[in-house]
């Protein structure tokens, strides 16, 4: 095994791959070499190895319809997270050219033989592709391995482990603004999963928000409006009504994300996205998240009335939930829809076990044109088919179990109609809506420069409801 990281002095007398040259050529190229013993090098072999990383960054695998959507397209994979290193939730988000790094992980629990790559994929603002080639936003390759996964330790439900930290010395990003994140084992058009991550440009605008109840009289009990000024600094925008745009995420959630606002007012450099009782930046307030904990399966934890290991099955039931979508609003300290992965029981990584997790819900009203689920980080903010609550006549209960992993979580009930054209995912339904909600905004600012054909990430701020 040659030691990549030591480049003082190598001799390529018995190096005659084509792939391990291309992967020391790029070494030197980041990290230099201070001396190299060329003589028995093939020439031959290295000018095929230089055209064949001409040609691989040329003719990389792209997607051609691939959605640019967060999605989990193999099976057997589970507790996807994509955040900045350090920290267990929070938007993926880092700076370019900086040394913020962004972590994915994610389990297989059929624990396949996997050769898994990933790729970077340039998209708009509105997460269209964007025109750019991939050289022209990556430096190095266009796709590379993941290869640091371990197995679970001691769990009834064995899986494996995949952990990927970049950008790496390999792919590095050159350009910021939308990407999307693809893993695949051999076509890129069959993705294991897709994420969404956005890359900060170096010099920033600043944003300013001003989150309250909403203006319009109508709705200043259930809603909240996100207004804000931006402060583009020394950027020079000539026509900011077409390439200035902003997009507004409630807790990380991209199904109710505002995109493509464009501002109202503006003057020199401020730009104002305020609209008054136009609706055009308000959400609906929700309702705190429920919780419960399953990080210890020796003893019932938080809103945890049993746990028991049946049929070789671990399994906990949460406490019945009521539908409260009227009533006052009653605060409670929440995750705001995450979850954290943790076991309490026994130390070390990877013990953390999946667990069959029993929800029910109480309703004293008939739900009628629409199903129920559970939703939340816990069903990677999408609608799932196995979070699909039924009802049992016999007690009168809506019903459903999933597995989870070990940890602490966060959810809510939605309702989603059968209607064509209806709003896909109605969270107030269930849980009621009040303004005083703690919900989390993400702003985000785009730009698209003059003479440039991409958008540029500008700003970013994350912050929430300030109280009244």
């Amino acid at each position: 095994m040659i030691n990549f990281l030591n480049f003082k002095s190598l001799n390529f007398k018995s190096f005659n791959h084509p792939v391990l040259i291309l992967r020391v050529l790029l070494k030197i190229r980041v990290q230099g070499i201070k001396s190299l013993n060329f003589k028995s090098l093939n020439l031959k072999l290295l000018t095929l190895s230089f055209l064949l990383f001409s040609f691989v960054n040329c003719f990389a695998q792209s997607p051609t319809d691939l959605p640019t959507i967060n999605k989990v397209y193999a099976e057997g994979i589970h507790s996807v997270k994509l955040t900045p290193v350090g920290i267990d939730f929070g938007q993926p988000v880092m700076q370019l050219n900086s040394n913020e790094k962004l972590v994915l992980t994610f389990d297989d629990l059929l624990q396949k033989d996997r050769y898994l790559k990933y790729t970077l994929i340039h998209c708009s603002h509105n997460w269209n592709y964007s025109p750019l080639n991939q050289i022209e936003y990556l430096d190095g390759f266009t796709e590379d391995m993941i290869s640091d996964y371990a197995f679970s330790f001691n769990t009834i439900v064995p899986y494996t482990r995949y952990k990927l930290v970049f950008p790496t010395a390999e792919m590095r990003i050159t350009k910021s603004g939308n990407y999307l994140l693809v893993v695949y084992d051999d076509n890129i058009n069959k993705p294991v999963l897709t994420r969404r991550l956005m890359v900060l440009d170096r010099l920033q605008a600043n944003i300013k928000p001003n989150i309250t109840w909403a203006q319009d009289v109508q709705f200043r009990s259930t809603k909240q409006q996100v207004d804000f000024k931006a402060y583009t600094g020394s950027y020079t925008i000539r026509n900011p009504a077409m390439y200035l745009h902003a997009t507004i995420l409630q807790n990380g959630r991209w199904d109710n994300a505002i995109e493509g606002l464009t501002y109202r007012n503006a003057k020199s450099g401020e730009y104002d996205f305020s609209f008054d009782n136009l609706n055009r930046n308000v959400f609906n307030g929700g309702n705190e998240f429920r919780t419960f904990d399953i990080r210890t399966l020796r003893t019932p934890a938080d809103r945890i009335t049993s746990v028991n290991f049946n049929n070789r099955i671990n399994q906990a039931y949460v406490m019945e939930d009521l539908a409260r979508p009227w009533g006052a609003y009653v605060t409670n300290t929440t995750l705001r829809g995450y979850c954290i992965y943790a076991n309490r029981d026994f130390a070390g990584q990877n013990t953390e076990d999946y667990v069959l997790v029993h929800f029910t819900l109480r309703c004293d009203f008939q739900v009628e044109e629409g199903d129920l689920y559970v939703f939340g980080e816990l069903t990677d903010w999408q609608i799932n088919p196995k979070a699909k609550l039924t009802f049992n006549p016999q007690n009168n209960y809506w019903e459903t179990n999933f597995y989870l992993k070990q940890g602490y979580y966060n959810y809510i009930y939605v309702f989603v109609p059968k209607k064509k054209g209806a709003k896909k995912i109605d969270e107030t339904y269930i849980e009621g809506s009040h303004w005083q909600t703690q919900n989390s905004y993400t702003i985000l600012l785009y730009l698209q420069e003059e003479g440039t054909s991409y958008d540029k990430l500008i700003g970013v701020t994350t912050t929430s409801i300030n109280e009244k």
